[in-house]
């Protein structure tokens, strides 16, 4: 099952401190916010989002409409397909979002450990 584009979310305590700590290791922010206080950096083909205030803790994330250059795939799944995928799977998703049919959406599940993986669909 193609899962999409993956990146680490990081919740952090101060978003002009961290985005200046990962620029010194070399990424450089693709998109965000700072007002709203959130961005995305990215160093090759690692990615990971820096948001202040958003999360309780760091996430996995999944982006199944998105490539790793964040442009749509045309050939992903729907991510309430996945979603039914790991239901029959036996993972119940800890939060389900789901607001239309089609179109945007997320849900989230832990693994054995807790640790939180989120699926997000923008498209």
């Amino acid at each position: 099952m193609n899962l999409g584009n993956f990146s680490l979310s990081l919740e952090v305590k101060d978003i002009n401190a961290s985005l200046e700590f990962y620029k010194k290791l070399g990424f450089k922010q693709i998109m965000g916010d700072l007002s709203q206080k959130w961005c995305v950096v990215r160093n090759g083909e690692c990615t990971i989002g820096l948001f202040q205030g958003m999360f309780d803790s760091h996430i996995l994330t999944f982006n199944p409409k998105w490539d790793a250059d964040f442009q749509e795939n045309q050939n992903a799944p729907d991510i309430r397909e996945i979603e039914a995928k790991l239901r029959a799977a036996g993972i119940e998703p800890v939060k389900s979002f789901e607001y239309e049919t089609t179109g945007p959406a997320h849900f989230v599940i832990e693994d054995p450990d807790g640790h939180t993986i989120m699926f997000e669909q923008y498209l």
